[in-house]
């Protein structure tokens, strides 16, 4: 397949942007706003945050899209809603079936 193992220094996050912004986004957008006491709770709420992160959050990257794509929902759907998740840490808007 032709892949490389690179190895970058220590406490460097300029060798590896892409990991350092998945790792701050994690703390800045989730970790930051809860107390977590175990490892039980701390896999719920990274789980809970990795399905808002894919279905609802959107990505410059992705034109502003969500990477698992949403149908659009016209007025003909009913009313707009707001949806929380994750015990209220996450908020989406959605239309009710009518």
């Amino acid at each position: 397949m032709g892949i490389e193992e690179v190895l970058s220094a220590p406490r460097s996050p300029w060798q590896s942007p892409y990991v350092e912004r998945l790792i701050g986004g994690i703390r800045r957008e989730c970790l930051d706003n809860v107390v977590v006491l175990h490892e039980r709770q701390l896999r719920r709420i990274l789980t809970t945050y990795f399905a808002h992160y894919h279905r609802w959050r959107c990505h410059q990257g992705l034109e502003m899209d969500c990477p698992e794509p949403r149908s659009i929902q016209g007025r003909e759907h009913g009313t707009v809603v707001e949806v929380t998740e994750g015990g209220g840490l996450y908020r989406h808007h959605e239309r009710l079936a009518a």
